[in-house]
């Protein structure tokens, strides 16, 4: 796949052989996985969305009651009924910045073990509580690679400081180009998020589908594709120069930029 497709994988967890171009793991951050976790971790997440209809990030983004600013609900810090072990209540800050602060030091957080577990047994997606950590750190990656490949698209513009202001997740709607990639290849998202973007005052609306690859000692792969919704000239231009950059390496490998 191109179209900017990043493979993240949970196996540290970047494949770089992948088309397109690739996320950069985050600033100080090594593997996301504790391999010391790692048996048995693939068929805890098929038991996980075993009795769901589909797998799709287990925070509802389209719920009504919803920060209007990043679509999360509100999730509770509080055990789950039923739960035996106590999960970390800590937010990691992540490396995106918000759109409502003028500091560049004002990141979105991520929501903890504890209201990730919640966030799943709301949904009656129960998860083994000893591999709720893994998937948190999992989460996480893949939004700041999505996050990375969204700074790759913003790199064709003057403004220097994108900002996210908001997501919303539409694992229903199948996107154009995932319809194309699903007749083509026979494959489908198991997740869509739309992501707007502060472009220095004009918003911009990029399209994240998620695809699970196959998976690799025992630990599940994913691949990220991102792209600009064509709502605009300006975004249709910047994918027809990324097909015809993408064309160019593929047909031509040796010809100068």
């Amino acid at each position: 796949m191109s179209d900017k497709t990043a493979d993240t994988r949970a196996t540290c967890p970047v494949d770089h052989s992948a088309s397109g171009s690739q996320p950069a793991a985050p600033h100080g951050s090594g593997c996301p996985v504790d391999h010391t976790k790692k048996p048995g971790f693939l068929s805890s997440l098929t038991n996980t969305t075993a009795s769901t209809n589909e797998a799709k990030c287990p925070v509802d983004h389209a719920e009504s009651q919803v920060n209007p600013l990043n679509m999360m609900p509100a999730l509770a810090q509080t055990m789950h009924e039923g739960q035996q072990t106590a999960l970390s209540t800590d937010r990691e800050s992540s490396t995106i910045p918000r759109a409502d602060q003028s500091s560049d030091t004002h990141k979105w957080e991520y929501p903890s073990p504890q209201q990730f577990y919640n966030a799943l047994a709301r949904k009656n997606m129960p998860a083994p509580e000893e591999y709720v950590d893994v998937m948190v750190d999992i989460h996480n990656f893949l939004n700041e690679g999505a996050w990375n490949e969204v700074l790759k698209w913003e790199s064709r513009h003057e403004c220097k400081m994108p900002r996210l202001i908001r997501l919303q997740g539409r694992p229903r709607d199948i996107s154009p180009l995932a319809r194309i990639y699903d007749w083509r290849f026979g494959v489908r998202p198991f997740d869509r998020h739309d992501w707007f973007v502060d472009r220095c005052g004009k918003q911009v609306r990029y399209v994240i589908d998620y695809y699970e690859g196959e998976p690799k000692d025992d630990m599940p792969v994913f691949n990220l594709v991102v792209r600009p919704a064509i709502d605009d000239f300006s975004s249709l231009t910047d994918r027809a120069k990324q097909m015809w950059q993408d064309a160019k390496q593929k047909y031509f490998p040796d010809s100068k930029k």
